[in-house]
């Protein structure tokens, strides 16, 4: 099965980079995008000419492009998310308005993006409402969501551990295998 993963934690090491290394060690051939270790430009600095008849984009030479790419070519795609105040941290949200340039003039990319299997994969302790409505933008049906709470694995999220927890590794199997959480 051709994968994709996405850790959007900038957090070198984390509980996110740890999950999807994880995520990585078990999917044969499985890409790994971390954002720890590279980033994309935000919306912003140009004339928006992502709105124009040919889309063209300013930023277009950082790596959003290609990730887009490795998400249409994949049969799965892990997003693996920390939670920032009851939201996705900043680097979802990039990725997600730089999706303009991508998207705008090819409505094709669009429903191919919509029709690719994607899990999403949640480091938190509240708020899963915020995650269901704002992930629901990006698959067709119900997201499926595995939320891992630090305090259910008795660790703290700040402190990078939860992937020590037996626990939850046996959760992400679980959730990989098609088990619902």
């Amino acid at each position: 099965m051709n994968v994709c993963i996405v850790s959007f934690s900038s957090r070198k090491h984390g509980n996110c980079g740890q999950i999807a290394a994880y995520l990585q060690s078990i999917h044969e051939n499985a890409k790994l995008f971390d954002f720890a270790d590279f980033s994309i430009h935000p919306c912003g600095g140009c004339a928006y000419e992502c709105f124009t008849s040919d889309g063209t984009c300013p930023w277009a030479d950082d790596r959003v492009q290609g990730l887009y790419d490795d998400i249409l070519n994949s049969e799965r795609v892990y997003y693996v998310l920390p939670n920032y105040c009851d939201y996705p941290c900043a680097n979802f949200f990039v990725f997600n308005e730089r999706s303009q340039c991508y998207f705008q003039g090819h409505p094709e990319r669009a429903r191919a993006y919509m029709g690719v299997s994607k899990k999403f994969i949640v480091v938190s302790n509240t708020n899963e409402r915020n995650f269901r409505e704002i992930l629901s933008y990006h698959v067709e049906e119900e997201p499926q969501i595995l939320f891992l709470h630090a305090r259910k694995y008795r660790r703290v999220s700040i402190e990078g551990d939860i992937m020590t927890s037996g626990e939850a590794v046996e959760d992400i199997n679980f959730f990989v295998q098609g088990g619902t959480p």
